[in-house]
């Protein structure tokens, strides 16, 4: 049961170990730039990250994780130009950038905690590691890596040869064909490390430095926090499909040419959120949040299923009638595993060994959670002891995070303030009207019933009755 994770890197699957004398996994992982709240495309990425992360604990290991908070110098492009993302969000909002900062990242973290992610081990902000991301960029302007423009410190990309290579870039086409505003920079593959401040307007967000008043590209954030948690070199580096081309492939290029070493061993993607043929984004301006699932009557975990119903490197249509249909499955799964709370024991038959077995098979294959997912529900058909499909359910909920070793409030039978004198009252009256043939009294009396969210039952011993 070897463990192997698709690496982007080299495009194939690879059995994933630690190097000797390493204590745990260093993950690290791209967060949120907290100008508007994080749509249920971006928080898919999230969750299958989690899986990751709880996957690896089930394998054994020890998990070092680390998550940035994008608070500063994010523009609305991938590339150098627009907005800055901070400002757009308070110009908006009316509020100030910090305010903004602070209101989304809080929005983030209540997305996080209701979607059952694992906190990570260190949430790290980029305005509080400035000091970090400036040294960076001195090292490699001493190492000869970059030039000035009259509007910031660019990385030169034709001094890193290997800068195409893990977006498999074409960069002579990628030139003559570019709609990148290229102002000075001498190629469109170059980027921003630090961009100076206008000389005639005041940011809501800047830092002295060696090079004057200004803010750190988007890039250089990730490298420095990354490495300053983690070391030079990272066991796993996670994001959206969406990163590869501009936003990783300019990292590896920043931090393989400040440490001479390789910045991640693996690196994993998640792919799109889809609404029809189109992603999910913020720029187009209508996108889903957790709240509003919420406002149409979905548990966020209702979401969660729906996302382990696909692998994280494809594509997942959203609909609302697949959530539907996921909330309708966690449902019919909390009827199956409710009844097994409290009963856990040991997993020791052959039968209940093999579906362990087989389930850790399936998340350790790339983190194939939808087979992970069938395994869970097969299991719960089979002849096992109550006790062992217990257990089963626990040591599964590990990894798949739906909560199910407790009841979910909104499934639990409601008991409190029933009148059972008035219950057997309208149900002995029912069968008297029964008895008489009055049957349009026999059928208010069951929707008085049935308003009171009581289930009733004819059968040869007579009428029972249930919530």
């Amino acid at each position: 049961m070897a463990l192997q994770f698709y690496n982007t890197a080299t495009r194939s699957k690879e059995p994933f170990t630690l190097p000797e004398g390493v204590p745990a996994v260093r993950i690290y992982c791209c967060g949120p730039t907290v100008y508007h709240f994080a749509h249920i495309g971006n928080l898919r990425t999230y969750i299958f990250e989690d899986f990751l992360r709880r996957t690896l604990e089930y394998y054994g290991f020890a998990v070092n994780h680390v998550v940035n908070i994008t608070d500063v110098g994010h523009l609305t492009s991938d590339g150098d130009d627009g907005d800055d993302k901070m400002e757009k969000g308070a110009l908006r909002t009316g509020k100030t950038v910090w305010e903004v900062a602070d209101y989304y990242t809080q929005t983030f973290m209540k997305d996080w905690k209701a979607l059952n992610i694992i906190e990570p081990s260190i949430w790290c902000k980029a305005t509080d590691h400035i000091q970090q991301q400036i040294q960076l960029v001195k090292t490699l302007e001493e190492k000869g890596y970059t030039y000035r423009t009259s509007d910031g410190i660019y990385f030169d990309s034709a001094k890193f040869p290997r800068y195409p290579d893990f977006a498999h870039l074409d960069v002579e086409n990628l030139q003559q064909g570019s709609r990148i505003e290229m102002g000075e920079k001498r190629s469109a593959t170059d980027f921003a490390l630090w961009k100076f401040s206008p000389k005639d307007q005041k940011r809501a967000m800047e830092w002295d430095s060696p090079w004057g008043i200004g803010f750190p590209g988007w890039h250089i954030e990730c490298s420095a926090m990354a490495m300053h948690h983690l070391g030079e070199t990272l066991d796993i580096h996670c994001g959206g499909s969406d990163h590869i081309r501009v936003h990783h492939t300019n990292e590896i290029a920043q931090s393989e040419c400040a440490t001479g070493k390789p910045f991640a061993r693996f690196w994993m993607h998640g792919e799109f959120l889809r609404m029809g043929s189109d992603k999910m984004s913020k720029s187009a301006g209508e996108f889903l949040t957790v709240s509003l699932l919420q406002e149409k009557g979905f548990n966020p975990l209702d979401y969660r299923l729906f996302a382990l119903t696909s692998h994280y490197r494809n594509y997942l249509n959203f609909t609302w009638e697949a959530l539907e249909n996921a909330r309708e499955s966690l449902k019919s799964l909390h009827k199956k595993t409710d009844v097994l709370i409290g009963k856990a024991d040991l997993i020791q038959s052959e039968l209940a060994l093999r579906f362990k077995n087989e389930f850790q098979e399936a998340i350790g294959d790339d983190l194939n959670m939808p087979k992970a997912l069938g395994i869970l529900n097969s299991m719960l058909k089979e002849n096992l002891e109550e006790s062992e499909k217990a257990a089963l359910v626990l040591d599964f909920d590990r990894v798949l995070g739906l909560n199910l070793g407790s009841i979910r409030e909104e499934y639990a039978p409601k008991q409190e303030n029933v009148d059972v004198f008035k219950i057997d009252a309208l149900i002995s009256l029912r069968n008297e009207a029964r008895k008489n043939k009055n049957w349009a009294e026999s059928d208010r009396i069951r929707d008085e019933l049935k308003s009171m969210n009581i289930t009733i039952k004819d059968g040869p011993n007579g009428t029972e009755w249930s919530l």
